[in-house]
């Protein structure tokens, strides 16, 4: 229920930071239309670096699914390419930003997304009394399943996408807001979690 297209994205990586050269390991980008996922780009990615054991214990990905997997130089451009200029979200946003500038930069290459929106931050405003946003944690507490493992990109990001989406049409029900859009989203990001009731008042329909 979002009247605006939106990317919902999510990298697998070898560590936390680009900065101390962690790189990206897989990518899953889901486009967003009129409350459904109708196009996705999803690859693993062969950045040249060495997979640490604790991260394939955690996300299943071998050195030699990475070592077969397309070059960064290829998946990056056509990851850009996919994006173009729509507005992007993840979960925790500012993390998997931080990767998709660093790997763009790398090749000289520039993001063009619109917009960013943290679905973990939307999350906690429009949820406040949910005990953790963790994605595992709050799909679960929104009744939202996993299709297939965690911690893989597409599976984290599919379930990211609905966890968006629920939260659209949780604020045309309960608020009575008609518009659900970029703008709105942004707003929210950017709201102390004690403005947001009023917030939502000010912006919906009595329901």
């Amino acid at each position: 229920m979002l009247d605006q297209p939106i990317i919902m994205l999510d990298f697998e990586t070898t560590g936390l930071t680009p900065v101390q050269g962690d790189r990206i390991t897989e990518v899953a980008a889901l486009r967003i239309v009129g409350g459904e996922v109708v196009e996705r780009y999803v690859s693993l990615v062969n950045c040249g670096v060495r997979i640490p054991s604790f991260i394939t214990g955690l996300t299943g990905i071998t050195q030699a699914m990475v070592d077969s997997a397309p070059p960064v130089a290829q998946v990056v451009p056509a990851l850009l390419d996919f994006i173009g200029d729509d507005p992007l979200s993840a979960h925790n946003a500012s993390f998997d930003e931080k990767f998709l500038c660093a790997e763009a930069a790398r090749l000289g290459l520039a993001p063009r997304h619109a917009a960013l929106v943290c679905s973990l931050k939307l999350s906690r405003r429009v949820f406040p009394q949910l005990r953790s946003y963790k994605l595992g944690d709050l799909s679960g507490a929104l009744g939202i399943k996993f299709g297939s493992a965690a911690h893989r990109a597409e599976a984290d990001a599919e379930v990211a996408a609905q966890v968006l989406i629920h939260i659209g049409r949780h604020l045309r029900a309960s608020h009575g807001i008609g518009r659900v859009d970029t703008d709105l989203l942004i707003s929210l990001n950017k709201l102390a979690a004690a403005k947001v009731p009023q917030f939502l008042q000010k912006r919906g329909q009595p329901v």
